[in-house]
Protein backbone atom coordinates (compact mmCIF):
# COMPACT_ATOMS: atom_id res chain seq x y z
CA UNK A 1 0.00 0.00 0.00
CA UNK A 2 1.40 3.37 -1.00
CA UNK A 3 1.23 5.93 1.80
CA UNK A 4 0.82 9.70 1.81
CA UNK A 5 3.94 11.13 3.47
CA UNK A 6 4.61 14.71 4.51
CA UNK A 7 8.38 14.69 4.07
CA UNK A 8 10.69 13.40 1.37
CA UNK A 9 12.95 11.97 4.07
CA UNK A 10 11.30 9.00 5.76
CA UNK A 11 10.86 9.65 9.49
CA UNK A 12 8.91 6.48 10.31
CA UNK A 13 10.02 3.06 9.10
CA UNK A 14 7.56 0.43 7.84
CA UNK A 15 8.20 -3.12 9.04
CA UNK A 16 6.54 -6.49 8.60
CA UNK A 17 6.80 -9.60 10.77
CA UNK A 18 4.64 -12.49 9.69
CA UNK A 19 1.44 -10.84 8.57
CA UNK A 20 1.70 -7.90 10.99
CA UNK A 21 2.77 -4.55 9.58
CA UNK A 22 4.00 -1.96 12.07
CA UNK A 23 5.94 1.29 12.30
CA UNK A 24 9.13 2.15 14.18
CA UNK A 25 11.27 5.23 14.77
CA UNK A 26 15.00 5.03 13.95
CA UNK A 27 15.86 7.42 16.80
CA UNK A 28 14.40 4.94 19.31
CA UNK A 29 15.81 1.83 17.64
CA UNK A 30 19.29 3.35 17.65
CA UNK A 31 19.33 3.58 21.46
CA UNK A 32 19.64 -0.22 21.56
CA UNK A 33 17.74 -0.27 24.85
CA UNK A 34 14.07 -0.42 23.87
CA UNK A 35 11.58 -2.41 21.84
CA UNK A 36 8.80 -0.35 20.38
CA UNK A 37 6.23 -0.11 17.63
CA UNK A 38 3.20 1.77 16.43
CA UNK A 39 0.55 -0.52 15.04
CA UNK A 40 -1.22 -0.24 11.69
CA UNK A 41 -4.52 -1.69 10.50
CA UNK A 42 -2.65 -4.56 8.80
CA UNK A 43 -2.31 -8.09 10.14
CA UNK A 44 -5.10 -8.51 12.66
CA UNK A 45 -8.13 -10.74 13.15
CA UNK A 46 -10.89 -8.12 13.36
CA UNK A 47 -13.51 -7.55 10.67
CA UNK A 48 -15.69 -4.79 9.26
CA UNK A 49 -15.00 -1.27 10.52
CA UNK A 50 -12.42 -2.76 12.91
CA UNK A 51 -10.39 -4.46 10.19
CA UNK A 52 -8.05 -5.79 10.95
CA UNK A 53 -5.70 -4.86 13.81
CA UNK A 54 -8.09 -3.26 16.29
CA UNK A 55 -6.65 -2.89 19.80
CA UNK A 56 -9.76 -1.71 21.67
CA UNK A 57 -12.11 -3.81 23.77
CA UNK A 58 -14.59 -0.94 24.17
CA UNK A 59 -15.65 0.00 20.64
CA UNK A 60 -17.89 -2.98 19.89
CA UNK A 61 -15.44 -5.47 18.40
CA UNK A 62 -15.45 -9.16 19.37
CA UNK A 63 -13.30 -9.84 22.43
CA UNK A 64 -11.79 -12.95 20.85
CA UNK A 65 -10.56 -10.90 17.88
CA UNK A 66 -9.01 -8.24 20.10
CA UNK A 67 -7.36 -10.92 22.25
CA UNK A 68 -5.83 -12.40 19.11
CA UNK A 69 -4.70 -8.97 17.93
CA UNK A 70 -2.87 -8.35 21.19
CA UNK A 71 -1.32 -11.82 20.96
CA UNK A 72 0.03 -11.00 17.50
CA UNK A 73 1.35 -7.61 18.61
CA UNK A 74 3.04 -9.19 21.63
CA UNK A 75 4.63 -11.84 19.42
CA UNK A 76 5.93 -9.08 17.15
CA UNK A 77 7.44 -7.31 20.16
CA UNK A 78 8.91 -10.52 21.56
CA UNK A 79 6.77 -10.56 24.69
CA UNK A 80 3.43 -11.94 25.93
CA UNK A 81 0.10 -10.10 26.29
CA UNK A 82 0.54 -10.56 30.02
CA UNK A 83 3.68 -8.38 29.90
CA UNK A 84 1.83 -5.33 28.54
CA UNK A 85 0.54 -2.50 30.77
CA UNK A 86 -2.29 -0.41 29.28
CA UNK A 87 -3.34 3.18 29.86
CA UNK A 88 -6.91 4.26 30.70
CA UNK A 89 -7.20 7.38 28.56
CA UNK A 90 -9.58 10.24 29.32
CA UNK A 91 -7.62 13.20 27.84
CA UNK A 92 -5.90 14.07 31.12
CA UNK A 93 -2.21 14.68 31.78
CA UNK A 94 -2.15 12.05 34.54
CA UNK A 95 0.81 9.67 34.51
CA UNK A 96 1.35 6.39 36.35
CA UNK A 97 4.60 4.67 37.25
CA UNK A 98 4.23 1.09 35.98
CA UNK A 99 5.94 -1.88 37.60
CA UNK A 100 5.99 -5.62 37.08
CA UNK A 101 2.97 -5.80 39.40
CA UNK A 102 0.96 -4.04 36.67
CA UNK A 103 1.83 -6.53 33.93
CA UNK A 104 -1.18 -7.57 31.89
CA UNK A 105 -3.49 -4.84 33.16
CA UNK A 106 -5.97 -3.87 30.47
CA UNK A 107 -5.54 -7.14 28.57
CA UNK A 108 -5.25 -10.27 30.73
CA UNK A 109 -6.16 -8.52 34.01
CA UNK A 110 -8.48 -5.71 35.03
CA UNK A 111 -6.94 -2.29 35.59
CA UNK A 112 -7.11 -1.00 39.18
CA UNK A 113 -6.56 2.60 38.03
CA UNK A 114 -8.47 5.10 35.91
CA UNK A 115 -7.81 8.38 34.10
CA UNK A 116 -4.23 7.56 33.10
CA UNK A 117 -3.02 8.99 29.78
CA UNK A 118 0.68 8.30 30.31
CA UNK A 119 2.85 5.53 31.72
CA UNK A 120 6.50 5.40 32.74
CA UNK A 121 8.87 2.75 34.03
CA UNK A 122 12.49 1.82 34.54
CA UNK A 123 11.76 -1.91 34.78
CA UNK A 124 12.73 -4.14 31.85
CA UNK A 125 10.36 -6.91 30.88
CA UNK A 126 7.11 -4.94 30.82
CA UNK A 127 5.79 -3.05 27.81
CA UNK A 128 3.84 0.20 28.10
CA UNK A 129 0.83 0.67 25.81
CA UNK A 130 -1.32 3.68 24.85
CA UNK A 131 -4.01 3.93 22.17
CA UNK A 132 -4.90 6.20 19.23
CA UNK A 133 -7.06 7.12 16.27
CA UNK A 134 -5.78 10.66 15.47
CA UNK A 135 -4.26 11.87 18.77
CA UNK A 136 -0.50 12.14 19.27
CA UNK A 137 1.69 9.39 20.78
CA UNK A 138 4.77 10.62 22.64
CA UNK A 139 7.66 8.18 23.17
CA UNK A 140 10.42 9.23 25.60
CA UNK A 141 13.63 7.33 26.38
CA UNK A 142 16.17 8.46 28.99
CA UNK A 143 19.35 6.95 27.59
CA UNK A 144 21.39 7.56 30.76
CA UNK A 145 19.01 6.49 33.54
CA UNK A 146 17.45 3.77 31.35
CA UNK A 147 13.88 4.92 31.94
CA UNK A 148 10.99 5.38 29.52
CA UNK A 149 7.63 7.11 29.23
CA UNK A 150 4.77 6.75 26.75
CA UNK A 151 1.99 9.35 26.65
CA UNK A 152 -1.26 10.11 24.82
CA UNK A 153 -1.58 13.76 23.78
CA UNK A 154 -4.70 14.90 21.94
CA UNK A 155 -5.50 18.58 21.69
CA UNK A 156 -6.42 18.75 25.37
CA UNK A 157 -3.24 16.95 26.39
CA UNK A 158 -1.14 19.09 24.08
CA UNK A 159 -2.51 22.43 25.26
CA UNK A 160 -1.95 21.17 28.83
CA UNK A 161 1.63 20.21 27.84
CA UNK A 162 1.52 16.46 28.36
CA UNK A 163 5.07 16.19 26.98
CA UNK A 164 6.38 18.49 29.70
CA UNK A 165 4.35 16.61 32.32
CA UNK A 166 5.99 13.36 31.23
CA UNK A 167 9.49 14.87 31.29
CA UNK A 168 8.85 16.39 34.72
CA UNK A 169 7.60 13.06 36.06
CA UNK A 170 10.71 11.31 34.75
CA UNK A 171 12.84 13.96 36.48
CA UNK A 172 10.93 13.46 39.73
CA UNK A 173 10.94 9.65 39.75
CA UNK A 174 14.22 8.75 38.02
CA UNK A 175 16.34 11.89 38.23
CA UNK A 176 16.20 12.27 34.45
CA UNK A 177 18.12 15.09 32.80
CA UNK A 178 15.99 16.17 29.81
CA UNK A 179 19.21 16.51 27.78
CA UNK A 180 19.51 12.71 27.94
CA UNK A 181 16.05 12.07 26.46
CA UNK A 182 15.42 10.99 22.89
CA UNK A 183 11.81 11.42 21.82
CA UNK A 184 9.47 10.44 19.02
CA UNK A 185 6.17 12.08 18.06
CA UNK A 186 4.09 9.32 16.50
CA UNK A 187 1.57 9.05 13.66
CA UNK A 188 -1.48 11.25 14.24
CA UNK A 189 -3.63 13.79 12.45
CA UNK A 190 -1.75 16.49 10.51
CA UNK A 191 -2.37 20.23 10.30
CA UNK A 192 -3.92 19.94 6.85
CA UNK A 193 -6.57 17.53 8.12
CA UNK A 194 -7.18 18.94 11.58
CA UNK A 195 -9.74 21.73 11.52
CA UNK A 196 -10.71 23.12 14.94
CA UNK A 197 -13.13 25.74 16.23
CA UNK A 198 -12.31 29.13 17.68
CA UNK A 199 -12.42 28.02 21.31
CA UNK A 200 -9.71 25.41 20.71
CA UNK A 201 -7.63 27.90 18.71
CA UNK A 202 -7.99 30.46 21.50
CA UNK A 203 -6.77 27.94 24.08
CA UNK A 204 -3.65 27.26 22.00
CA UNK A 205 -3.02 30.94 21.30
CA UNK A 206 -3.14 31.62 25.05
CA UNK A 207 -0.74 28.78 25.88
CA UNK A 208 1.66 29.13 22.95
CA UNK A 209 2.14 32.87 23.08
CA UNK A 210 5.87 33.31 22.61
CA UNK A 211 6.73 35.33 19.53
CA UNK A 212 5.90 33.41 16.37
CA UNK A 213 4.55 30.29 18.10
CA UNK A 214 0.88 30.90 17.34
CA UNK A 215 1.65 31.33 13.64
CA UNK A 216 3.68 28.11 13.72
CA UNK A 217 0.80 26.00 14.98
CA UNK A 218 -2.40 27.75 13.80
CA UNK A 219 -3.75 28.81 10.41
CA UNK A 220 -6.86 31.00 10.35
CA UNK A 221 -9.24 29.71 7.66
CA UNK A 222 -11.88 32.32 8.39
CA UNK A 223 -15.41 31.79 9.61
CA UNK A 224 -14.18 30.82 13.06
CA UNK A 225 -12.26 27.78 11.74
CA UNK A 226 -8.54 27.06 12.12
CA UNK A 227 -6.03 24.40 11.12
CA UNK A 228 -4.04 23.13 14.12
CA UNK A 229 -0.56 21.57 13.93
CA UNK A 230 -0.31 19.16 16.86
CA UNK A 231 3.06 17.87 15.61
CA UNK A 232 4.70 21.28 15.83
CA UNK A 233 2.97 22.09 19.12
CA UNK A 234 4.37 18.93 20.70
CA UNK A 235 7.84 19.68 19.33
CA UNK A 236 7.64 23.06 21.07
CA UNK A 237 6.44 21.46 24.31
CA UNK A 238 9.26 18.91 24.38
CA UNK A 239 11.93 21.45 23.43
CA UNK A 240 10.77 23.87 26.12
CA UNK A 241 10.84 20.96 28.61
CA UNK A 242 14.57 20.62 27.84
CA UNK A 243 14.70 17.85 25.24
CA UNK A 244 17.25 18.90 22.58
CA UNK A 245 15.60 19.59 19.23
CA UNK A 246 18.04 17.26 17.49
CA UNK A 247 16.83 14.41 19.72
CA UNK A 248 13.17 14.72 18.71
CA UNK A 249 11.97 12.76 15.68
CA UNK A 250 8.52 13.65 14.33
CA UNK A 251 6.28 11.44 12.25
CA UNK A 252 5.68 12.03 8.55
CA UNK A 253 2.46 9.98 8.52
CA UNK A 254 -1.02 11.43 9.06
CA UNK A 255 -3.68 9.04 10.33
CA UNK A 256 -6.44 10.90 8.46
CA UNK A 257 -4.62 11.01 5.11
CA UNK A 258 -3.84 7.29 5.47
CA UNK A 259 -7.10 6.08 6.99
CA UNK A 260 -7.07 2.76 5.13
CA UNK A 261 -3.73 1.99 6.77
CA UNK A 262 -4.17 3.75 10.14
CA UNK A 263 -7.39 4.22 12.11
CA UNK A 264 -8.65 7.81 12.02
CA UNK A 265 -11.58 9.01 14.10
CA UNK A 266 -12.09 12.03 11.88
CA UNK A 267 -11.88 10.19 8.56
CA UNK A 268 -14.20 7.39 9.73
CA UNK A 269 -16.59 9.68 11.62
CA UNK A 270 -16.04 7.53 14.68
CA UNK A 271 -16.62 4.15 13.05
CA UNK A 272 -13.23 2.60 13.71
CA UNK A 273 -10.92 0.63 15.96
CA UNK A 274 -7.82 1.76 17.86
CA UNK A 275 -4.13 1.80 17.03
CA UNK A 276 -1.54 1.14 19.71
CA UNK A 277 1.81 2.60 20.71
CA UNK A 278 4.12 0.21 22.57
CA UNK A 279 7.41 0.86 24.36
CA UNK A 280 9.47 -1.38 26.64
CA UNK A 281 12.99 -1.56 28.03
CA UNK A 282 15.18 -4.44 26.91
CA UNK A 283 16.85 -6.37 29.73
Amino acid sequence: MELYRHNSKMQVERNRKGGVEYLTFPILTQTGMVRHLFSTRVGGASKGIYSTMNLSYTRGDEKEAVDENFRRIAETLGCRPGDIVCSDQTHTVNLRVATRADAGKGITRDRDYTDIDGLLTDEPGIVLATFYADCVPLYLVDTRKRAIALAHSGWRGTVSRMGRCAVDKMKEVYGTDPADIVAAIGPSICRECYEVSGDVADAFAAEFRKEGQTDEILTDKGGGKYQLDLWRANEIVLAEAGVPAGQIQTTDLCTCHNSEYLFSHRASRGKRGNLGAFLGLIS
